[in-house]
């Protein structure tokens, strides 16, 4: 049936209200359910604005009930009448007050039934709603998720615009300069043995664009990375990516919160006072055990080194004697919670995950205290250790111990976020945003045999720093930052290099010979000559903002077609193989394993 000229859609489903009535309208979407009540037969019509319910009652032609009583879930259709106030209310959706009396129906197409019910409360396996995730992108979940993604996108480019940015778009196919993650590699038809790579970022071509005389470039970017998957992580994702010349790391910052602030406020009515928080990295490591702390709820680890460096207990002097750390937690008021058998399990945990020795404990109970580890230290010890935690009755220390203060940090601050969730305090409704600055410059990787970049090749150390590149590489700090949200790094920036003999030095701490350097970075070396701004920028992940606004669990949940952790498409059936000629015009064979 052809329902074109006359017969096209004059309202969306969740558009209308007791301001319609009396009007004739007309309505199209897919049939949610349809319920036939002895003479009347009620249909809900859903779209991406909401439900309407359809009313075919005894007044119709006979004609047309009957086509109504064929009505099944998914159909498609299209319905003329009139909107009428409904005698039986239903408050839970923003058309409840009122109904259409059906005088015309369309049926536009049939459906199967779905391999599950198109409705947020349905119980079906991830698996099988991404298997056919052009059904699960029905539910009112997933279209709300893809229209804040939307909004959040254009609020974005609103912002940036109004800033005096440009949105200049780079290029998809790029030189690899393998240098982190690996590149997805795209080979070339024309100029076989060569490949291009997808970008990771589009982090050379922006600072080109600075050097060109664009002091303010923004894009809403797609990115690539061949990497393991995790809950907020996917191998193609969406930056919203800038760049601003004649900056410092404050000129940056200032101008990503007025765009947190603007996107809050303008999405959700929330206000988010300016200025953040700040915390170096040091700190985030010292208080939170992690450079992306969840600062909505205290736990905050305390360094007990200067306590027992002198102790008879040997798995505290042990881990002390090899340049390691002892630093615990106080669980306060959690002693009836965190039974001998709960922390068995925490300590399981932390040995599987972490790699932990173990997992000291200390329950102060009202009448007595059960520790695995008090017995073994002096009285001045323990009144120390209770003193610098703040520990009383109720509460429950827990403590980590290694010769690696990296694995004590990383074991306590997962510890700390465990419990977080298992003592409820967390504060659900904040929004706790806060920077974490000046990073390392350099990490000294031992399989590799040398420095490697934390941020990136192109981070600009600080400036009171530099004399250590020299003398103490692993001591140099980075103008580098992130922006945090509620524990998660939402984006992250810095200032970039613009002297070319810095830069030299920093591929040359990296491992790369300056005949290395130019085969990799050769044309942004080269254009390094012609004078380059002071320039710094940062991107935020679209995907990862969209999924914290949404309080999704999961970054799939906002990305319209997302991979699962095997980075294959379940619904399309990708990665694949390829014909056989399509090899041979590219010149490439399968090595068979």
């Amino acid at each position: 049936m052809d329902f074109l000229g006359q017969n096209r859609r004059t309202h969306y489903c969740g558009e209308l209200n007791m301001e319609a009535a009396g009007q004739t309208v007309k309505v199209a979407g897919w049939v949610q359910r349809s319920r036939d009540l002895g003479g009347v037969q009620f249909v809900d019509l859903r779209d991406r604005t909401g439900i309407v319910q359809l009313t075919f009652d005894d007044t119709l032609s006979g004609e047309l009930l009957e086509k109504a009583q064929t009505l099944r879930s998914e159909f498609v259709v299209l319905a003329a009448g009139l909107v009428r106030e409904r005698s039986n209310k239903n408050k839970q959706i923003a058309t409840g007050d009122v109904e259409i009396l059906v005088s015309e129906l369309y049926i536009l197409a049939g459906s199967e039934t779905p391999p599950f019910e198109i409705d947020d409360e349905t119980n079906a396996r991830e698996e099988l709603r991404l298997k056919y995730r052009y059904l699960d992108l029905r539910r009112p979940a997933m279209q709300n998720a893809m229209i804040t993604r939307h909004k959040v996108a254009k609020i974005a480019r609103d912002y940036y615009d109004e800033q005096g940015f440009l949105e200049i778009e780079t290029p998809m196919l790029v030189k690899s300069t393998p240098e982190g993650a690996r590149d997805y590699l795209v080979p070339s038809r024309v100029q076989q043995g060569k490949f291009f790579a997808l970008p990771q970022s589009p982090q050379l071509y922006k600072q080109l664009l600075m050097l060109s005389g664009y002091d303010k470039y923004m894009q809403i970017a797609r990115c690539f990375r061949d990497e393991d998957l995790r809950a907020d992580r996917q191998p193609e994702f969406t930056q919203i990516d800038l760049e601003m010349s004649f900056v410092d790391c404050e000129d940056v910052m200032a101008v990503n919160e007025g765009m947190i602030q603007y996107l809050f406020k303008t999405l959700l009515s929330v206000d988010i006072a300016l200025p953040f928080k700040r915390l170096t990295y040091k700190e985030a490591m010292t208080r939170y055990g992690s450079d992306k702390p969840d600062t909505r709820f205290g736990l905050e680890l305390c360094d007990l080194g200067g306590i027992f460096k002198n102790t008879e207990c040997k798995m505290f002097s042990g881990a002390l004697e090899k340049g390691g750390a002892v630093k615990a937690i106080c669980a306060k008021n959690a002693a009836e919670t965190l039974t001998r058998k709960e922390i068995d399990k925490l300590t399981s945990w932390l040995r599987e995950q972490y790699g932990v020795g173990g997992l000291a404990y200390s329950r102060i109970l009202p009448d007595s205290t059960s520790s695995s580890f008090e017995k073994l230290l002096s009285q001045t010890e323990i009144d120390a250790m209770y003193a610098a935690l703040g520990a009383g009755t109720g509460d429950v220390i827990l403590c980590v111990a290694d010769p690696s203060e990296a694995l004590v940090y990383s074991a306590l601050g997962a510890l700390r976020l465990n419990l977080g969730e298992r003592l409820e305090l967390i504060d659900r409704s904040k929004f706790d945003f806060l920077w974490v600055t000046e990073f390392p410059l350099l990490d000294y990787d031992e399989e590799a045999g040398r420095f490697v970049a934390i941020h990136h090749p192109f981070t600009a150390p600080m400036d009171e720093d530099i004399s250590l590149l020299e003398s103490d590489p692993a001591a140099v700090r980075s103008k580098a930052y992130d922006m945090v949200l509620n524990g998660f790094e939402l984006g992250g920036g810095s200032i970039r290099i613009n002297n070319s003999g810095l830069q030299s030095k920093m591929f040359s701490l990296l491992g790369f010979t300056q005949e290395e350097a130019w085969e990799r970075f050769g044309f942004l070396l080269e254009a390094f000559k012609y004078g380059v701004p002071p320039h710094g920028g940062m991107a935020y992940g679209l995907d990862r903002l969209c999924m914290l606004i949404l309080n999704t669990p999961s970054i799939r949940d906002v990305i319209a077609f997302p991979k699962v952790a095997s980075s294959s498409d379940l619904m399309a059936g990708a990665p694949d193989f390829v014909d056989k000629n399509q090899l041979n015009e590219l010149s490439l064979d399968i090595k068979e394993q």
